[in-house]
């Protein structure tokens, strides 16, 4: 019971969103101001995301925050590995693998970004600056890692830590902050766990850059469009 009333304790704040406007006005930000968000706020987050759903209530989710000089030092280390090519994934992610609509929304979401970042696209040296600011956290003063530990195929639990990043997000959007999900930054796995000293069994899906936007940063000039409900839902009655 007093789990239960810590995670539902009412904070006192009254100016976030309301649940429509958070969920309608979240993006997916790249560029940040280095404005650190309070403690006090970053730990709201946290409470509403540690609300997140879960398969029989195990709750996987292991999160870490990463910020000031320890951040720094994390981009450093991953850029230095991205540059040699050493890639230390937990899971397989082929951009290839996606096919039919979609790979069209990945191949106009790919456009839409490299435009905004005035990028052309014969320019291959141009494309692989934009594609590390990844690695830089987008500028961000934060980075959340999502890591998890591996149950069989990990198909239900990466499900968790997606309900959870989800709920991480909105949480961020309420009160006008913002945030990037980066399974990019899941090719470094290795190099992370080393750097933070987590444990080898507990394994990296995705992080969240986040913190307050820039508004006006070259990454944040497009903002992708939604397919229509006849694509995506199906009635049965």
């Amino acid at each position: 019971m007093n789990a239960l009333f810590k995670l539902t304790e009412p904070t006192g704040r009254n100016d976030t969103l309301a649940f429509e406007d958070a969920v309608r006005m979240r993006r997916s930000f790249r560029g940040f101001l280095d404005t650190p968000v309070p403690d006090d706020v970053l730990r709201e987050v946290l409470h509403d995301a540690q609300c997140a759903p879960s398969n029989c209530n195990t709750q996987p989710w292991d999160v870490h925050i990463v910020s000031g000089a320890k951040l720094t030092g994390l981009s450093e280390r991953i850029h230095a590995e991205n540059e040699a090519g050493e890639f230390t994934p937990d899971f397989t992610f082929e951009m290839a693998d996606f096919h039919g609509v979609y790979g069209e929304r990945k191949d106009a979401q790919g456009k839409a970004y490299y435009e905004a970042m005035n990028v052309m696209r014969a320019d291959k040296e141009g494309r692989a600056r934009a594609a590390a600011l990844n690695y830089s956290f987008f500028g961000a003063p934060h980075v959340a890692l999502l890591f998890m530990p591996s149950f069989g195929d990990n198909v239900r639990t990466a499900g968790d830590l997606g309900m959870y990043g989800q709920t991480f997000l909105l949480s961020l959007a309420a009160r006008s902050l913002g945030g990037i999900p980066q399974t990019a930054l899941g090719f470094f796995a290795g190099t992370i766990r080393e750097y933070l000293g987590i444990p080898d069994e507990m394994k990296m899906l995705f992080g969240i850059s986040f913190g307050y936007p820039d508004e006006v940063a070259p990454g944040n000039r497009m903002r992708m469009d939604r397919a229509p409900l006849s694509e995506s839902v199906s009635f049965h009655r």
